[in-house]
């Protein structure tokens, strides 16, 4: 009836979903997953290859989680955000392109109509019945890798088994070459083996615990379940002649034996003997409510400048159409938010900056950077540029580095903000950090912009960036996850704060920065590691007590700092 009803004829309304590693990825009650085809739509009439990803499944699932917060249940809208543009948002993510425009574009058409516009209420509401229905559940997948029953061998995305200690997991070799190969990945930490049998009912009352002090331990322990009845190689070679019997292991070597099922002296065992194998850092014990804060906000800089004049200053590269869809990608996200924002064609637009920084006189990068800058601040499209082949951010913090002290004021402090927007994606950090050929630019701009004496705001900025880069390695430190931060990294950043702070007198924000970040990296570092040298070396705690005198309040602040300079 489209044609007579609204003047042109609408062949289907469409529902699309993404299908990879045999899962079927849509939106409707929220971002909802199912085996392919068998959601309540039933088969698809068209199947569109999208092309190959080369992404870890792990980047996949959390970006996927970013764009959780864009697409809820209660935003559902049958003609302004629905199944479609989740799925064109994803696959721009996934494969860098769009879905077909005929399907994005249909809404759009039906609503250029004057029966579409006064029919859009009813049909939302009358198809929320179908677009919004929940998933059998025997459709369901479970998403993320699943550990097998034996607890030793681990699926992973890809369907590739790899030996490794998976965190949180009670392990169940059979052979003595499995469990040989555990406990050598414990030689730095500890272990326990549980000897079990199947004909021990003592040892059932202790399932329980044991399995929840192996979720508790996560990557500071390794604990292990050996079943005799499957494992009489194992029970010979430790000689056990009981069950339940523990051992416990400490950096490689024999720690302890106890026999019986009691549950109290298990917990107590296994907690004592991890905090042998890790140590309580000094810091831990005292009081710093501001370091010991996990700091999971980073410092942003989401302010939109008049658009149009910004584009003005552009030139000639004003009038490309990858500036007017980022316009209006910028426009439609301040005036509606994320929700009502489709993301422009971001292959196009890394190739327009890519462009715009090898041809452009740094004087014109200004206005390209900042509404860059703007947009950045969307995780879907910080996202994207986290994975992005093409070095768009590379390119830019290049430029930046290469023009040193004949980079415009302008262009300098526009990047730092640019840069500090890329921590809106939990994509970006890993890579900004522990990626060098990512990290040495971006430390280069840090520890240049802090030294820049003839501009406050700059100094601002590059502090701001350092408290973004320090909290990150700190988010990690503080849950006990290895740095993402090289050692040497570390090293150079501290030595570019503690230079900076030493003069720093003129910005309060400046100074706070500073020391925010200087406190957050020294915070539970490794104890006689380089950044512990360093700060001996250069006479860390005078220059913070200095530093405490500047700004009176800023000397709890400081105050702080100084106490982890010990």
């Amino acid at each position: 009836m489209s044609g007579s009803l609204l003047g042109i004829q609408i062949d289907a309304v469409y529902h699309t979903a993404l299908v990879f590693g045999g899962i079927e990825y849509f939106f409707g009650a929220g971002v909802q997953t199912s085996y392919p085809g068998a959601t309540h739509h039933g088969s698809p009439m068209q199947t569109i290859p999208m092309g190959t990803t080369h992404l870890p499944i792990e980047v996949i699932l959390e970006y996927l989680d970013s764009l959780k917060a864009i697409y809820t249940m209660e935003s559902y809208d049958l003609f302004l955000h629905n199944c479609n543009n989740f799925s064109n948002d994803f696959a721009m993510f996934l494969v860098g392109k769009n879905i077909p425009e005929h399907i994005t574009s249909l809404p759009q058409t039906v609503l250029n109509t004057p029966f579409g516009q006064m029919l859009k209420p009813q049909l939302d509401n009358a198809m929320r019945g179908i677009t919004q229905a929940p998933v059998p559940s025997t459709s369901v997948p479970q998403l993320g890798a699943q550990q097998q029953s034996n607890g030793y061998y681990h699926p992973q995305p890809n369907g590739i088994k790899e030996k490794e200690h998976v965190p949180g997991v009670v392990y169940k070799p059979t052979r003595v070459k499995q469990l040989d190969e555990l406990l050598a990945s414990a030689k730095d930490s500890c272990a326990v083996i549980f000897f079990t049998s199947a004909t021990c009912p003592p040892c059932k009352i202790v399932y329980p615990a044991y399995e929840e002090l192996a979720a508790d331990a996560g990557s500071k322990a390794v604990l292990i379940k050996v079943d005799l009845s499957d494992a009489y190689e194992i029970g010979a070679k430790y000689q056990v002649r009981a069950t339940p019997t523990f051992m416990s292991f400490l950096k490689g070597e024999k720690e302890n034996e106890w026999v019986g099922a009691n549950e109290s002296q298990l917990r107590g065992n296994v907690k004592l003997l991890i905090q042998m194998a890790h140590p309580a850092h000094p810091h831990t014990l005292l009081r710093l409510p501001t370091l010991q804060l996990p700091h999971k906000t980073p410092v942003t800089y989401t302010k939109v400048p008049p658009i149009d004049k910004i584009i003005n200053k552009m030139g000639a590269s004003g009038s490309d159409p990858t500036v007017s869809a980022l316009k209006e990608f910028v426009t439609h996200r301040q005036q509606s938010g994320a929700v009502d924002a489709p993301l422009p064609s971001l292959p196009a637009l890394s190739t327009f900056i890519l462009k715009s920084f090898k041809t452009l006189p740094p004087e014109n990068l200004f206005p390209i950077a900042d509404l860059f800058r703007v947009a950045l601040v969307d995780p879907r499209l910080s996202g994207y540029f986290a994975q992005d082949r093409s070095s768009t951010i590379l390119t830019i913090l290049s430029a930046v580095i290469e023009l040193d002290a004949k980079c415009p004021y302008t262009l300098r402090i526009v990047t730092l903000h640019l840069a500090c927007n890329l921590f809106t994606s939990p994509l970006f950090p890993p890579k900004l950090l522990s990626d060098q050929v990512l990290s040495t630019p971006l430390l280069q701009l840090v520890t240049s912009s802090l030294l820049d004496t003839g501009h406050p705001p700059v100094r601002v900025a590059a502090a701001s960036l350092a408290f973004n880069i320090a909290a990150t390695n700190h988010m990690r430190r503080i849950a006990e996850q290895e740095d993402l931060l090289p050692d040497s990294s570390q090293v150079e950043l501290v030595a570019g704060l503690l230079e900076a702070m030493g003069r720093e007198r003129e910005s309060k924000d400046g100074l706070r920065g500073l020391l925010l970040a200087v406190g957050l990296l020294k915070y539970a570092a490794p104890q006689g590691g380089e950044v512990d040298d360093l700060c001996e070396a250069v006479g860390a705690r005078e220059i913070v007590a200095e530093a405490k005198a500047a700004f009176a309040d800023l000397k709890e602040l400081a105050k702080e700092v100084e106490l982890v300079m010990k």
